[in-house]
């Protein structure tokens, strides 16, 4: 019985010292996205609507991913998007096309939006990379759809690496916040230029 009773309060006590340790704190991070747009909007322009980017169940969680060799995949636990990847994708992207000044409007789609075309796509990967160096890597793929036919009429898959200058999450971060500046230009570059054959 006495055994039993010491034992019992070893335990209660490990519990108790277990709960008085403060955990390790959160980490949340963003991307700098473009700013206000810098060019008047296209009076005569067309209305673009930007629709869900899509994400794999990995992604959904907010944790910055990582990838190490070609097989073992996983994510800091501290550190942490404030925002999921995909919405932080589409905010880039609504931004990217307004500062153009090409359209005439560029909303997130909305069950009430109406607009000339959809833009919608897919955030296959969003992450750091570890090789011989430390990357990260954009893969993300864009269609663009006449709302009028409800056909796709453009396509593009974005794929992007971007060394990392050191060895730290901060500076993973920013090596993200610069190839995903690329990515959308690169998008929104594509989606101009074949804008701009059709009329």
């Amino acid at each position: 019985m006495r055994l039993t009773i010491s034992f019992c309060s070893i335990v209660t006590a490990s519990l108790l010292a277990a709960g008085c340790v403060s955990s390790r704190p959160v980490h949340y991070y963003t991307i700098d996205l473009p700013s206000s747009p810098a060019n008047p909007a296209k009076p005569d322009g067309l209305t673009i609507l930007v629709g869900n980017i899509a994400t794999p169940e990995p992604l959904q969680d907010g944790r910055i991913r990582y990838r190490a060799g070609n097989n073992e995949a996983g994510a800091y636990e501290y550190h942490r998007w404030a925002e999921r990847p995909g919405e932080m994708v589409r905010e880039a992207l609504v931004r990217t096309l307004r500062s153009s000044g090409k359209y005439r409007r560029v909303l997130e789609s909305a069950s009430s939006a109406v607009g000339d075309y959809l833009l919608r796509g897919k955030l296959h990967e969003f992450g750091e990379v570890d090789r011989a160096g430390i990357e990260t890597n954009i893969r993300l793929h864009i269609e663009l759809v006449d709302t009028k036919t409800n056909r796709v009429v453009w396509d593009h898959l974005a794929e992007r690496t971007e060394p990392v200058g050191g060895k730290t999450v901060p500076e993973v971060v920013a090596s993200m916040d610069r190839n995903l500046h690329q990515v959308v230009n690169e998008v929104t570059a594509g989606i101009d230029q074949f804008l701009s054959a059709q009329r």
